[in-house]
């Protein structure tokens, strides 16, 4: 019997290996954002039935259109990233910013918006939470990040954030006027089809400017990780009830033609039943 591996680890990876990480700058060149658009989609679509989203007038209308945006979800899974990129450029449609570890191994995400992290050491990682405060200052910008540092169980309580969020938020305000902060709860689950469904639930949007910005960064980061983790409980609240209205579909497989004449038949009995009652 083979042994149980262990699946989390409190130690970062690049922390782990202990190499050295070539510093990238992130672009946006045409060429390979057309490629990452489909490549991305075609990643998602073949493994899941839909991605879905909610409240997505709270970016579109909520947030100060002047100010950059710095998007913040769990990290739970290899899928993360790949989620990331497709809302960005599906839902939000902003230009998008990530920054990833061990990014040496992937370097040409450095052409369509990707910057690598170094966690070797505190020292290494903020090269990175510098540049991108430096870099983070057009309104058509999205900033990625997953503020917990690490990938963690799905749905792990509590939800712990590093202060890196707010160390960018802050200076980014400082330096260039403002920024807004959209908290999005993610979740992967099985509804009602045979492929797993991916939802986002967006948050309300939470606008740092040069007048506000002048907080302790360690009881900002306690304060927005608990708003987080009730917006997170609310959408798990919603689905232990089996309710996904207001879900925007961002994209939905068809069905094969076997399951679109089982729904058929089912509606058919389920319409007859109905008539039966009245």
């Amino acid at each position: 019997m083979q042994k149980t591996e262990k699946l989390y680890s409190d130690i970062p990876p690049t922390r782990l290996r202990n190499r050295k990480e070539k510093f990238r700058k992130a672009h946006n060149y045409a060429f390979w954002t057309w490629i990452a658009d489909r490549v991305f989609f075609r990643m998602l679509s073949h493994r899941f039935y839909a991605l879905r989203i909610k409240n997505l007038e709270a970016f579109n209308e909520h947030r100060n259109k002047n100010y950059p945006s710095i998007i913040y979800a769990p990290h739970m899974n290899w899928w993360d990233g790949i989620v990331g990129y497709n809302l960005m450029r599906r839902a939000f449609k902003v230009k998008p910013r990530m920054m990833i570890e061990e990014m040496n191994r992937f370097p040409l995400f450095s052409f369509i918006g990707a910057f690598p992290v170094n966690k070797a050491s505190a020292q290494a990682a903020m090269i990175s939470l510098k540049y991108i405060v430096e870099n983070l200052k057009e309104p058509d910008l999205g900033f990625w990040i997953f503020p917990q540092g690490i990938v963690k169980p799905p749905n792990f309580r509590p939800i712990e954030f590093q202060t890196g969020l707010a160390y960018i938020a802050q200076n980014v305000a400082k330096q260039h006027g403002g920024v807004n902060l959209i908290p999005l709860a993610v979740n992967y689950t099985f509804l009602r089809e045979d492929r797993p469904e991916c939802l986002a639930q967006v948050g309300e949007p939470i606008i740092i400017t040069k007048e506000n910005c002048k907080f302790d960064r360690h009881e900002f980061t306690l304060k927005i990780q608990k708003e987080f983790e009730q917006l997170c409980d609310e959408q798990l609240a919603t689905f232990s009830k089996g309710e996904v209205t207001g879900y925007e579909y961002i994209f939905r497989q068809d069905l094969p033609w076997n399951r679109k004449i089982e729904k058929k038949l089912k509606n058919i009995a389920l319409e007859n039943i109905d008539q039966e009652e009245v």
